[in-house]
C-alpha cells in the first residue's frame, strides 16, 4: 500500500497560507429601462400585526407579522410582486385577527352578562 500515512515523513513544503484581501460583493441593483423607476414601497404592516398579536389573537398576529417581515427584503432584492403579495398578506391576516378578537371578547361579555343574570336569578 502505497498510501499509508508515515508520521516520520515531512510534509510538502509548499507556500505558506496567505489571506485574500477583503473584497466587498457588489450590490444587486436590478437594471430599469430609461425613465423607468421603481415602485413605491408598500407599507408592510409590522405596527398593527403587533399589535393584533399582543391585543386579539396571537396565531393570526404571528402569520401576520411573519408576511410583514418579509416585504422589506423581497422589495429591496427587486422582486416587487412579491413584496406587495406578502403586504396584502399580513394586511388580511391583522385585519382577521383582530375581528376574531372582538369576537371573541363579545362572546366573552356574552357568557358573563347570562352567568350574572343566572346567578342573580338564584337568589
Amino acid at each position: 500500500m502505497d498510501n499509508q500515512y508515515d508520521p516520520n515523513q515531512q510534509p510538502n513544503q509548499q507556500q505558506p497560507y496567505q489571506q485574500q484581501p477583503y473584497q466587498q460583493q457588489p450590490y444587486y441593483q436590478p437594471n430599469y429601462a430609461q425613465g423607468q423607476q421603481r415602485p413605491p414601497k408598500p407599507d408592510n404592516y409590522l405596527v398593527w400585526a403587533i399589535l393584533t398579536t399582543i391585543l386579539c389573537c396571537l396565531p393570526l398576529g404571528i402569520v401576520s407579522i411573519v408576511y410583514s417581515s418579509k416585504v422589506d427584503g423581497q422589495y429591496n432584492s427587486g422582486d416587487f410582486a412579491g413584496a406587495q403579495d406578502s403586504a396584502n398578506k399580513a394586511k388580511n391576516f391583522a385585519m382577521w385577527a383582530a375581528i376574531s378578537g372582538v369576537i371573541i371578547v363579545v362572546l366573552y361579555l356574552i357568557l358573563v352578562g347570562v352567568g350574572v343574570a343566572a346567578g342573580m336569578a338564584g337568589y
